[in-house]
């Protein structure tokens, strides 16, 4: 990754970091972490991975006018992408999981860029869905998170119109972009151009089927409620309580926060708001900070010790991030 952008994650990172442990006692958050029950984390990790073969039927549903992967073979490409994201920054987990994919299914790349494209922005949605259900039954006097929503919604319900219309009409787009490729670039870039946005149109197919956008909606939101179980399994390892409803809307904040650029991991942009979401609903902040951290760790160690599993099953090297990124950037397909 380029060194600036690197620098920028981790500059955010370190900001959300102060937020979240300033006027910290960090002896008494220490003391709340040693004093949890870790037997909740059995079942936590259990519906955790429950909800990553959620994830996988998702993306078989997205991929299908590609190719049709049998989940069996698609599953350790999603782990391998979700451990990427969790050690690199950038979401380069995302590059990492498409390169696989063209590696073992000979699937273009910059077509299932597009999907994953799409993946982010109905996973959007669908934390914007819960924060809105969540609020008139677990309100919070709040008017930042109201208006995190607010400019949230715009991007998102703005972006799912966009790629609804590239969908619709993907010729018409290609001439658009064909004559604004002619106009502002450089002769040797239009062709590479243009051919990455006619495979990036072909991963977009399955936005044209009423049939498939519903069974991505429906999944996405099956997919958030049992990261929501998840949440309320590891509360069950502390001495606090509070309802599902305000673990949904944690899940919804926390989760368009880890949208931001940051160091990798989500350092920071998953802990900082989800702390600030508990001390909202009276939980003393050492208990909150106790509660996030443990989820934060219970979410990133699973999956990433899966993935490397997967990652050395396939051959592949860290050195396969460097090449993925370089692939997607200079030819993308």
């Amino acid at each position: 990754m380029k060194r600036w952008r690197f620098w920028i994650g981790v500059i955010i990172s370190a900001v959300f970091l102060w937020w979240a442990l300033r006027g910290l006692d960090l002896s008494k958050v220490w003391a709340d972490i040693r004093a949890a029950n870790y037997w909740w984390l059995i079942p936590s990790v259990a519906v955790y991975f429950l909800a990553v073969w959620a994830r996988t039927w998702r993306w078989d549903y997205m991929l299908r006018p590609l190719k049709h992967v049998p989940l069996r073979r698609l599953f350790p490409v999603v782990v391998i992408g979700y451990m990427g994201n969790n050690i690199y920054p950038f979401r380069a987990g995302e590059v990492l999981r498409s390169y696989v994919l063209r590696q073992r299914e000979d699937i273009s790349m910059s077509a299932s860029l597009a999907t994953v494209i799409v993946e982010r922005v109905f996973d959007g949605l669908v934390m914007l869905i819960f924060v809105f259900a969540a609020l008139p039954l677990a309100p919070i006097p709040s008017e930042s998170i109201r208006s995190v929503v607010v400019l949230a919604s715009i991007a998102f319900f703005g972006a799912l119109i966009v790629f609804f219309v590239v969908a619709a009409v993907p010729q018409r787009i290609l001439v658009i972009a064909d004559w604004l490729s002619g106009r502002f670039l450089p002769q040797r870039f239009r062709q590479p151009v243009m051919d990455f946005a006619a495979r990036f149109m072909v991963g977009l197919e399955s936005l044209r089927s009423f049939r498939y956008v519903f069974m991505i909606f429906l999944s996405s939101i099956v997919i958030w409620l049992l990261e929501t179980v998840k949440y309320w399994f590891v509360m069950h390892a502390f001495d606090f309580q509070v309802s599902f409803f305000a673990l949904m809307l944690m899940n919804g904040i926390v989760n368009l926060a880890t949208t931001l650029p940051s160091a990798p991991g989500y350092i920071g942009t998953f802990d900082g708001p989800g702390i600030a979401v508990l001390t909202l609903y009276d939980i003393p902040v050492n208990v909150a900070s106790a509660y996030t951290l443990v989820l934060h760790a219970a979410l990133w160690l699973p999956v990433t010790a899966l993935g490397a599993f997967y990652m050395l099953r396939e051959g592949l090297g860290w050195s396969d991030f460097g090449r993925a990124v370089a692939v997607a950037g200079e030819k993308t397909g």
